[in-house]
């Protein structure tokens, strides 16, 4: 099998031949048809989080699986199958508490050694996926069957950046019908977080981002209000467009300390602000005491949307199949494995929504 490779940070990944990974008896062999390049593939690439290199990134993928670990009961061979994020092993303590985005299995999934380099070294796969290949090998309590005709590339969005944006607007922040809403990024996952708001009723959607490609796409998802903030100050917009309160609801979906304060300062007294973007290490961000105390405003992370899994994934086929979920727009652009980094390049700029790998 193919897989592209992260060695150093910040260097281009390296397409290289592997050896296809031994299955374990809760192993499955998943031959990839289509992977997203989302941002927190990019923060692991650039060296940015805390997780070590060499590794194979991506997280964001579908397929069909090929072989099973004799323990497997979740998947059979043939099975159309997607990948998760984060496990779901639907036995341990969080699964049973309906938090398995926080799934015991995790750390274990996390840094179990997949790959053998042709330097003899092993390497890990992101998120226990390593979805920059031809095929991977993933505990199965990270992935999900799936029965539709959603095609690939759509399909295998909801991995990740669809479920984290929609399940951040419906399961954590469960936006309210006729509300107020601001977006701030725009990308794959704030375009996702859009359109749960458009879902869930909100009657005032504003979508916050620098391009205008993207604020562009806003409008077709669901946004009312577009905000360019390079060039006007998106907190005082805001207040603008919600008669000077603030929005009900606001969401930083980039991951960036001064933009969180900004998502705060722009929710209303007593709003719910939202933290949804991928941080690099070790950042932090600082709030006004008697500001955060004294407004009421709930201030909330949101790991994967707080989705379950083995819940919302059929749901949210189902948005996508009647309509009321569109997948299709998000796809900005379709490339080969050999072109990864050429599709990290278009993240980097921002340009598009989301490029998948076919």
């Amino acid at each position: 099998m193919r897989a592209a490779v992260a060695y150093d940070a910040g260097a281009p990944l390296v397409v290289e031949s592997l050896p296809l990974p031994d299955i374990g008896p809760r192993d499955v062999l998943v031959r990839l048809a289509a992977s997203g390049i989302c941002h927190t593939d990019l923060n692991v690439i650039n060296g940015l989080s805390a997780l070590p290199l060499p590794l194979v990134p991506g997280h964001e993928g579908c397929g069909v699986v090929e072989e099973v670990g004799p323990e497997v009961r979740r998947v059979k061979p043939g099975d159309r199958v997607l990948t998760s994020v984060t496990p779901a092993c639907g036995a341990c303590w969080w699964c049973v508490n309906e938090m398995s985005n926080h799934c015991e299995l995790n750390s274990v999934v996390m840094s179990t050694p997949r790959f053998r380099l042709p330097d003899g070294r092993s390497a890990p796969a992101l998120c226990g996926c390593g979805a920059f290949a031809e095929a991977m090998v993933v505990h199965e309590a990270s992935v999900v069957p799936v029965t539709t005709d959603l095609p690939d590339e759509e399909l295998a969005l909801l991995g990740c950046g669809v479920t984290t944006g929609l399940g951040a607007a419906l399961n954590t922040a469960r936006v309210a019908p006729g509300s107020s809403v601001a977006v701030i990024g725009c990308g794959g996952v704030g375009q996702s977080v859009i359109q749960g708001a458009r879902i869930a009723g909100a009657a005032t959607i504003i979508a916050i981002d620098p391009a205008a490609g993207r604020r562009d796409a806003s409008l077709t998802l669901g946004a009312t209000h577009t905000v360019d903030p390079a060039a006007t100050n998106p907190v005082e917009e805001v207040r603008a467009l919600t008669s000077g309160r603030g929005a009900d609801y606001s969401f930083e979906v980039v991951g960036r300390p001064e933009l969180i304060v900004q998502a705060f300062d722009m929710a209303r007294v007593e709003g719910t602000v939202t933290l949804v973007g991928m941080p690099a290490k070790d950042t932090t961000f600082t709030l006004p005491a008697v500001g955060a105390v004294f407004s009421g405003k709930r201030l909330a992370g949101s790991v994967v949307g707080g989705a379950q899994i083995l819940r919302d994934v059929p749901r949210f086929v189902h948005l996508a199949e009647s309509g009321e979920l569109d997948l299709g727009s998000l796809v900005s652009k379709r490339i080969t494995l050999d072109e990864i980094n050429d599709g990290i390049a278009l993240l980097e700029r921002a340009e598009g929504v989301r490029t998948v790998i076919v």
